[in-house]
């Protein structure tokens, strides 16, 4: 394996591609009991079409999600979190817009742990009668969802915000299209996108990253299979379709999105430079330090639910605001007047110079999270990008160029607002 050190991070990481196309990290954490896996796809709730093998698929909205559920399902009715408790591990997957990955930790029994993560996730076994059932479970989870204000106002935007572009599909897809999942579908983007060639295993403990590659090696075998090849006809006008969309619900006070439509940033160097500006964007617009922050807060238009970022997910990104307030349209104004007057007045050195400390700070403490690392390794090897060299994009980001990008971006025809007010007023 290829040893890396970062000495300014007192980081070392353990990288090889196998034969099957695999790629395996591993970062040494000497003298921690707690070992943590993550076995990760390049797959997500967008990439519903793809081409394999000469042909053209289109997969119904929510497989990704379907696929994580019912990969615990193994033959002869093998319970693979009953398997993981009995080994003392804990077992969990998730599924984004972009990205499926399953994880587990443990203190002991890493190996045989090791072997079962990489075994249920790389077998298939779907039936027509587990797929049904598991249809009425994910049904329940979408009625949920559909209840929850956080998740309908952020839905709510990227489906105001987006015209082609497959987020505004919540991840579960809806109730509609998880009819249209049957065993076949589920097999055939199996195939395409778990493939040793579309996937990253990332470990983060006191273990043997040789032995590491070896298990893995010897689960998958040294076959090199086909990926699918994702179908990403998404190209969008950087304008929305809606600049505004409310709902009702039942809430206490109303709450709100808001974002700015921003370019897709692609992939290496040059785009993750572009996120971490707009992360240094957003903490000089609204960020809890910033001149605005402290305003909209002492004008009560804001409170400490109030917080945002930059957003970015295949073949899109936003930079995001959210919290609660009685007048969300009134915190929109205030944010395109702050972004005219950093534009027009320039970004202070010393306001400058925090920013960066502090965001190199935060990020550099997010490395004690035996999670976080393995989080942050896995979705920019994604956009092929060594994680643990952010300390040397950081140092290359000027105050300029996060003026450049405010300028651009935060402009009212870039702007959506998702507002949820209360379904009578004072939320009774």
């Amino acid at each position: 394996m290829t040893r890396i050190e970062y000495p300014e991070l007192d980081e070392t990481l353990y990288q090889q591609t196998l034969a099957n196309g695999l790629t395996v990290c591993v970062v040494p954490r000497k003298g921690f009991t707690k070992r943590l896996a993550y076995f990760v796809t390049d797959y997500g709730s967008v990439h519903t079409q793809y081409s394999l093998d000469g042909k053209d698929y289109q997969s119904p909205a929510g497989v990704a999600h379907y696929l994580e559920h019912k990969m615990f399902d193994l033959p002869g009715n093998r319970d693979v979190s009953a398997e993981f408790a009995a080994l003392g591990a804990s077992t969990n997957a998730f599924t984004s817009y972009d990205m499926t990955a399953y994880y587990f930790s443990c203190t002991e029994n890493f190996d045989a742990c090791l072997r079962l993560l990489l075994e249920f996730v790389s077998t298939p076994y779907f039936t027509e009668e587990s797929v049904e059932k598991e249809r009425g479970i994910i049904d329940q989870e979408i009625g949920m969802n559909e209840d929850a204000p956080d998740s309908v106002v952020f839905e709510n935007l990227v489906r105001a915000m987006y015209a082609r572009h497959p987020i505004r599909v919540p991840i579960l897809g809806t109730r509609e299209t998880i009819r249209q999942i049957t065993p076949e579908v589920l097999y055939s983007c199996h195939r395409a996108f778990y493939a040793p060639g579309n996937m990253l295993l990332c470990v983060v403990g006191d273990v043997d990253p040789e032995a590491v590659a070896r298990i893995a090696e010897q689960q998958l075998g040294r076959e090199a299979l086909p990926v699918g090849k994702k179908q990403k006809d998404w190209a969008e006008p950087m304008t929305c379709p809606r600049p505004e969309i409310t709902a009702k619900m039942e809430v206490a006070m109303p709450m709100f999105n808001l974002a700015f439509k921003c370019e897709p940033l692609g992939t290496g160097d040059g785009a993750i430079r572009e996120e971490m500006v707009a992360d240094l964007a957003a903490e000089a617009l609204f960020g809890e330090s910033s001149e605005l922050y402290l305003k909209l807060y002492e004008e009560g238009l804001i409170d400490s639910s109030f917080g945002g970022g930059f957003e970015t997910i295949d073949g899109c990104a936003m930079l995001l605001c959210s919290g609660d307030s009685d007048d969300a349209r009134a915190v929109r104004e205030a944010i395109l007047s702050q972004a005219e007057k950093l534009t027009r007045e320039g970004l202070p050195e010393g306001d400058y110079l925090r920013m960066k400390r502090s965001a190199l700070g935060r990020r550099i403490r997010g490395l004690d999270s035996f999670d976080a690392t393995c989080f942050r390794i896995c979705a920019y090897h994604f956009s092929d990008f060594d994680y643990f060299r952010f300390p040397e994009i950081y140092r290359q980001i000027t105050a300029e160029e996060i003026i450049a990008f405010l300028a651009r971006v935060v402009k009212r025809e870039r702007c959506c607002l998702s507002i949820i007010e209360p379904v009578c007023e004072g939320g009774e």
